[in-house]
């Protein structure tokens, strides 16, 4: 994938595998800073935007 080449960051498909044309992909990142997970995030879903075939629709982010 993509995302974990360029990108400090881990990414799995976790719902709607049986679904055509929709899924649901969770993306992780681990660091010290807030700030620095954020920028990573960021811009992998930059990357993700960056595909006109692919249409982000629902974005939540926790923090733990």
């Amino acid at each position: 994938m993509r995302l974990k080449q360029r990108y400090n960051v881990s990414a799995a498909e976790v719902d709607f595998q049986d679904t055509w044309q929709r899924t649901k992909i969770a993306i992780t990142a681990v660091s010290s800073a807030k700030h620095a997970t954020e920028l990573e995030l960021q811009n992998a879903l930059k990357l993700i935007d960056s595909f006109p075939e692919i249409e982000r629709t629902i974005t939540d982010m926790d923090w733990l």
